[in-house]
């Protein structure tokens, strides 16, 4: 007989057969699902090929520093003049920002590796002229003309952003965080390189900084380059292909990146005038430091703000400095440079993003260097404008107000876009 249970029914207690299930192969327990990193930037990197093209671009992108300092220390010490090293330093730039959208449509048709190498070449070559020409103390055009040369200056950075964008299309989460990360990386090199320069550049003579920002640029854009994998495929170009200055929405975007470069390059030229010694780097690196931390912790979070509001607390904030600087105190100096470097990176993490959103896929590196061409046409102007200012005004604290009109400027220009795309919204 069976075995039976003792089961309770509508009648009462009963005897219920036992029915045990057959024995059978025991099946192997299900593997645990891989646990993705909570740190949204250990995500960042577990990508295959992520770290080594961040590295040489690294190095590549740190003499973007190092450069502008460099140029403005040896050029005013060997000729005496603020304003002639501003001058020379906004032309040069100006002269970047109408050549670098033609290379960056060279790299979108052609591929980075093929493009970078020779352009970053030519931009070498440019500065060694630039630094033989002060060296000797060659008349003040060859200056310009020496600094025109190193026009064709790649933008390592749009690269990086490309390649992040074609690796993480689709999952916008990780492309803010690789925005953000993009964007501390600038101003870790814009903190750390002015450093150098400075420290170089009295240490050993007035032009090491230049010097040594031309042997990392062509050595990090080497090893950059040959990162193959991670490199963006060439998308091929159709006729139709017009102007991306005729992007709705993209022109008035690139106003706000005039008037945001000319905040930095503004700054720099007159911070250098104000101090005036070795501690000029590390007192402008501050400015570059605070960017950096809020850049860090604007990638962490996933609220993100608007660009409007980012212009509001950088309109606010750059005027810490000019308070600092009316102090007299150098530390007051820089300490409102650390603060107001806060509101650079969540400002330009949130307008590159734009960027990419208004620019075709196949053509992400000319969009995003047109952003930049925009920021150095602000910096050159910003530095004429502020070595002018330095010169020129009754004391140096006094040009502390043209970094901060450039921001009011900046925000003034952001109100209009919004204000016109909601217009265009509306119409339609």
């Amino acid at each position: 007989m069976p075995p039976h249970d003792l089961v309770l029914t509508p009648a009462g207690p009963a005897l219920a057969p036992r029915f045990d299930a057959p024995a059978g192969p025991t099946l192997p327990p299900r593997p645990p699902r891989p646990t993705r990193p909570a740190n949204p930037y250990a995500r960042l990197f577990a990508t295959p090929g992520a770290r080594a093209f961040t590295l040489g671009n690294l190095v590549a992108r740190l003499p973007m520093g190092m450069f502008g300092v460099s140029a403005v220390i040896m050029i005013a010490g060997a000729y005496g003049s603020y304003a002639l090293a501003g001058a020379v330093t906004g032309t040069g730039l100006a002269a970047t920002a109408v050549v670098a959208p033609w290379t960056a449509r060279l790299v979108d048709r052609y591929g980075q590796a093929r493009v970078a190498v020779p352009a970053t070449a030519l931009a070498v070559l440019g500065w060694l002229a630039l630094l033989l020409c002060v060296r000797f103390e060659a008349p003040a055009w060859t200056l310009f003309a020496a600094y025109a040369a190193t026009a064709t200056t790649p933008n390592t950075g749009g690269m990086s952003r490309a390649r992040w964008a074609h690796l993480h299309r689709g999952d916008p989460a990780a492309l803010h965080t690789a925005n953000a990360f993009e964007q501390a990386v600038d101003e870790l090199c814009f903190m750390l390189g002015p450093v150098l320069a400075a420290l170089l550049c009295s240490a050993l003579f007035p032009e090491a900084g230049t010097l040594a920002g031309a042997v990392l640029l062509l050595t990090g854009v080497l090893v950059f380059a040959a990162q193959r994998a991670t490199e963006p495929p060439v998308a091929p170009r159709t006729s139709a292909a017009g102007s991306l200055l005729r992007t709705p929405g993209l022109p008035p975007l690139l106003a706000v990146f005039l008037a945001t470069g000319a905040v930095f390059g503004a700054m720099e030229v007159v911070t250098l005038a104000y101090v005036d010694g070795p501690a000029a780097g590390p007192v402008l690196a501050l400015q570059a430091a605070g960017s950096c931390a809020a850049g860090l912790l604007y990638g962490r979070t996933r609220r993100r703000a608007g660009l409007t509001a980012c212009l509001v607390a950088m309109t606010v904030l750059m005027t810490l400095p000019l308070l600092g600087a009316s102090t007299g105190s150098l530390l007051a100096l820089a300490g409102g440079l650390l603060v107001a470097g806060m509101a650079t990176a969540p400002t330009m993490v949130t307008g590159m993003t734009l960027v990419q959103r208004l620019t075709p896929p196949a053509r992400l590196n000319e969009g995003m260097t047109l952003a930049v061409t925009a920021l150095l046409a602000g910096v050159a102007a910003g530095s004429a404008t502020g070595g002018w200012a330095a010169e020129h005004a009754p004391t140096t604290t006094y040009a502390f107000l043209v970094p901060a009109a450039a921001a009011a400027l900046a925000l003034v220009l952001a109100v209009a876009r919004s204000a016109g795309m909601t217009k265009a919204r509306r119409s339609s």
